[in-house]
């Protein structure tokens, strides 16, 4: 499982013209579904995505996590984090899990987020949608499940 956790001020999801999730202060999230991965791997997306430090404290250093600001995740599905590059000019995507496997565990990501008293948005499973955020930084981590050891 791979996710695109980007600090924001601010961010919106819009599905169909209509606001779908919105936040403040926090995280938006991209989480991408590998054919291969297992709720182990929602697990650990979700608790670092819970843990990470990297909103400032008084200092100034990347010392605080969400629950220490306060903050939220606007978590939206992307398979496409899972398109392969290498060959050719367009992204092949049969390592990213179907529909079916990848809304099951990025609903576990969510319900995992929330359950850690996470304030979660959402944007649409499948749905084509518009993101908006304003990238506080910018502060972009990547995680990989496959790559935690």
């Amino acid at each position: 499982m791979r996710a695109v956790v980007q600090r924001v001020r601010c961010a919106k999801v819009e599905v169909e013209g209509k606001v779908a999730g919105e936040i403040d202060c926090g995280f938006v999230v991209l989480i991408g579904v590998e054919e291969e991965d297992a709720e182990t791997d929602a697990e650990y997306i979700a608790v670092k995505v819970h843990g990470l430090r990297v909103f400032e404290d008084s200092q100034g250093k990347m010392n605080l996590s969400l629950r220490d600001v306060g903050g939220g995740v606007l978590a939206v599905s992307q398979f496409t984090l899972f398109g392969d590059c290498r060959k050719g000019r367009r992204p092949s995507f049969v390592a990213a899990a179907g529909p079916e496997k990848a809304e099951r565990l990025y609903n576990s990501v969510v319900e995992r987020l929330r359950q850690m008293d996470i304030p979660v948005a959402e944007g649409k499973f499948q749905g084509k949608m518009l993101v908006e955020l304003a990238n506080d930084g910018p502060v972009t981590i990547l995680l990989d499940s496959k790559k935690r050891f």
